[in-house]
């Protein structure tokens, strides 16, 4: 992967020339929604216990937090570490996301001791945690299925059934793992939250990032979050990518749409013309200006199901992951990326991460530092909106955003081939796939 290496220049004048095209605010119908401080200019970075080290547990994960505080890292989100579980499990070890027990912890990852000290250690580092919570099914075998059987959604026979999409058509989907929560029930919402509240008031955890969001009623999201707000201030993240999510419930939604433009370039089905479009029309739907969405380039779904930051980008890889820092968004970092992570790890079964070395773990440190300095690059109403740049060039996406008199501007080539550009007056010559960053000095 090449990269350029970021450089801080004396402020060019606010006013260009060159803009073409500022992103406007949504004006959907929503109350304007403030944010916790450090979530303002946070990221977010993805930890698969399992998969982390060889001992697999969060003890072992816990080591990597002086590095992690050191690159820079704000916000960790645990993938689920309850007990998984047994009954119509997938492979030997099942999926992370079929939970047996909401408030207990995988044996195979520690105990709630190990979840006390892994939360205190990274709060004393300066970072938050969150847990991924999976509302919309248990296993077979927790044991709601017996004492609460109303809880779950039932078949024409009365019985519990597994999660199932698409039922009567070609394309039905079975995850015969789990089985859906039926959430007409006021006693099932009510234990729910319950639970939720548990690992806030034993853990002191800062949030939720919460698995098929969607498939779970949204009112009852806007009841947990008041609920648990009340216990201590939320930060809530929403798998899924609807507007509603953000109204009282979510900070951030997973923004799916850019990561499908980064994967048409990466396959040669699209260029630098399909960033500018997603610039102009972002989303079909209009997201209020507070919401944050969710920037990567891989997550443990991309790497399981997709396939590696190699296979899907090749050479364009680390253009992507600047641009996930750069436009607007939080970005995320799935636990590995900085090793190079260059395979898909298996979803059911223990697969360890391969680290040698942690070869990007430099190239993220200057972005998440590069996102920290830019009042320009925060998250949400905070941040500035997109202004395109007509850099002479079809093959360049070029940007800049401003906040008073703070600004950041990115050239990017969109292309395998070297690249002439105009910008301000200068040309300059960028390589394939490489970057150009410029920025108004850091605040003191």
């Amino acid at each position: 992967m090449q990269r350029r290496t970021f450089n801080t220049l004396l402020a060019a004048s606010a006013a260009s020339p060159y803009l073409l095209h500022p992103m406007t605010a949504s004006a959907a119908p929503t109350a304007d929604m403030p944010h916790l401080p450090w979530t303002r200019q946070a990221n977010i970075y993805e930890v698969n216990i399992r998969q982390y080290t060889p001992e697999g547990t969060l003890g072992a994960f816990q080591a990597h937090l002086p590095r992690l505080q050191k690159m820079g890292v704000d916000i960790l989100w645990l993938m689920p570490i309850q007990p998984i579980g047994r009954q119509e499990r997938k492979g030997s070890l099942g999926s992370y996301y079929s939970i047996a027990d909401y408030t207990a912890v995988n044996p195979e990852f520690g105990g709630l001791a190990d979840v006390k000290a892994l939360v205190q250690d990274a709060h004393a580092r300066g970072m938050k945690v969150i847990l991924d919570w999976v509302a919309n099914h248990t296993a077979w075998d927790h044991p709601w299925t017996s004492q609460h059987k109303d809880w779950y959604k039932l078949n024409a026979q009365g019985e519990i059934f597994p999660v199932t999409f698409n039922e009567g058509t070609p394309q039905v989907e079975y995850w015969s793992d789990v089985v859906a929560l039926n959430y007409d029930s006021a006693a099932l919402r009510e234990a729910m939250i319950g639970e939720m509240a548990f690992w806030v008031r034993e853990c002191d955890l800062d949030g939720f990032r919460c698995d098929v969001a969607g498939l779970v009623p949204t009112a009852f999201w806007n009841e947990a979050r008041r609920r648990l707000d009340a216990i201590k201030p939320m930060f809530m993240l929403a798998e899924w990518s609807e507007p509603e999510l953000h109204e009282q419930a979510f900070d951030m939604s997973y923004g799916w749409d850019l990561q499908d433009v980064f994967k048409a370039i990466g396959s040669g089905k699209a260029g630098a013309d399909a960033l500018r479009a997603w610039v102009r029309q972002p989303t079909a739907k209009p997201f209020p200006a507070h919401a944050y969405r969710m920037r990567f380039t891989s997550n443990h779904d991309i790497n399981s199901w997709h396939g590696t930051d190699a296979e899907l980008y090749g050479p364009a890889y680390g253009a992507f992951a600047v641009l996930s820092f750069t436009l607007p968004g939080m970005p995320l970092i799935y636990g590995g990326q900085e090793g190079q992570l260059d395979r898909r790890l298996a979803f059911f079964e223990k697969d360890t991460i391969t680290w040698a070395g942690f070869p990007r773990q430099a190239f993220y440190s200057e972005l998440i530092a590069l996102k920290k300095a830019h009042p320009a690059l925060a998250n949400g109403q905070y941040g500035a909106p997109v202004s395109l740049l007509d850099a002479g060039n079809p093959q360049v996406f070029a940007f800049k955003r401003q906040q008073n008199a703070d600004w950041v501007q990115v050239v990017v080539n969109v292309s395998a081939t070297p690249q002439r550009y105009h910008l301000q007056g200068q040309e300059a010559e960028i390589g394939p796939w490489q970057w150009a960053i410029t920025a108004a000095p850091a605040a003191a």
